[in-house]
């Protein structure tokens, strides 16, 4: 096949020490792949122990103890799983150009002056070796794991996928608060390490993420999910632009209109510019026009032109104490014209609708959010499945 599809392992240490953001800043905007799933994984001992005898059959005549090694001692520890992130690409030449961009493992400890920063691991890995006996490493830090050709792409996502088989997306709470963000479709648009960049910035609030996906927002879904944002339109927009439209009447026609005039431009004009709105939001997030009909180019599922592109969000779940509050501090007002500086709206957001993020209101608003977009549920291991059975992109 001419596309190839091959992973990311983010490392436990480099989430724990909020590496996170900045991996997947430099892997989006040096890449020239589709990012095509993420997941965090809660390794048990038989994944890790599988894992590991992998990376030792494949061969790596300097990489394959240091690794393999890694992954026993790190990704299970204690009878505990550490939470580790799979990022899953997919494009031509998938594994040289994550190679690239991550970088190789270097056998020997470098000093400061060999160091460049060009790769991620030039940037976040790290290995020590003791001084008298230069073979003996004392400490190893990959920062994060990816394989050098599709064969051993393919023996590793076979893994991954057995292993995420009636999984689900996100553990079981441990009863601390929990909020939903979601990065809209602005952020990929194109090649960008903007999505890295916000998830960067969420990392100072010290909240645990806890969940991730890539997600395509069905028409059904974005109707449900900004539902209650419609009445809340109207409520706000419909006097606003009745008066507006009054004001443009009567300087049009030379004439005053009457306050029961004004209050009919406000019920029909108002309501439907309000009713608008909605639909641009709804079309922003879904990539599909409530109401459109086919024609002209169109088709009934997309309700838009043949061929539309279907937009990409990703949905994070971030879990500890005030966790919606602190979420929200970060991302800034709904107007990113009003967002104080530092906020993630004010950095990256347009208007009120292109505002980069989306993040829960309340646990309530989570809770139902939560259900709408089926956070618990995750196609990446669907994705490996096709990819081995010969199918094409979802």
């Amino acid at each position: 096949m001419d596309t190839e599809l091959s992973y990311v392992l983010v490392t436990p240490y480099t989430i724990a020490k909020s590496r996170t953001g900045g991996v997947i800043a430099r892997l989006l905007s040096q890449l020239d792949l589709e990012l095509a799933g993420a997941q965090m994984l809660a390794p048990d001992e038989a994944f890790t122990r599988d894992y590991a005898r992998l990376l030792r059959e494949q061969n790596r005549p300097n990489e394959v103890t240091l690794l393999a090694d890694y992954v026993e001692q790190n990704l299970f520890l204690g009878g505990k799983s550490r939470p580790t992130l799979l990022l899953l690409f997919r494009g031509r030449e998938a594994c040289a150009q994550l190679t690239r961009v991550c970088g190789v493992i270097h056998g020997e400890h470098r000093g400061l002056d060999s160091l460049t920063g060009e790769t991620i691991r030039d940037t976040y890995a790290d290995l020590i070796t003791d001084p008298g006996n230069p073979e003996r490493v004392t400490y190893f830090e990959p920062a994060v794991l990816t394989p050098r050709n599709q064969k051993e792409a393919g023996q590793d996502l076979a893994l991954f996928a057995r292993f995420l088989k009636g999984r689900e997306n996100i553990p079981a709470g441990p009863g601390q608060e929990r909020t939903l963000v979601i990065l809209k479709p602005d952020n990929w648009t194109y090649a960008s390490s903007k999505p890295g960049t916000i998830i960067d910035m969420f990392s100072r609030t010290g909240l645990r993420m806890v969940g991730v996906k890539v997600h395509q927002f069905s028409l059904e879904e974005a109707l449900e999910f900004y539902g209650p944002v419609e009445e809340a339109l109207k409520e706000k927009l419909a006097p606003v632009f009745g008066e507006k439209a009054a004001e443009l009447l009567e300087r049009e026609f030379k004439v005053t209109l009457s306050d029961e005039a004004r209050r009919i431009l406000a019920a029909g004009f108002g309501v439907e510019y309000a009713q608008s709105q909605f639909r641009d939001i709804v079309e922003f997030m879904s990539g599909r026009r409530p109401g459109a009909s086919p024609g002209a180019g169109g088709s009934a599922e997309t309700g838009g032109p043949a061929g539309i592109k279907p937009v990409k969000t990703m949905i994070l779940v971030y879990e500890g104490e005030g966790a919606v509050q602190k979420i929200r501090k970060v991302l800034g007002p709904t107007d990113p014209l009003k967002a104080p500086g530092g906020t993630i709206r004010r950095e990256f957001g347009s208007n009120v609708m292109v505002n980069t993020a989306h993040a829960s209101d309340s646990t309530e608003s989570f809770n139902r959010e939560q259900g709408i977009v089926k956070i618990r549920e995750n196609n990446l291991g669907k994705i490996i499945e096709d990819y081995a059975a010969g199918k094409g992109p979802n």
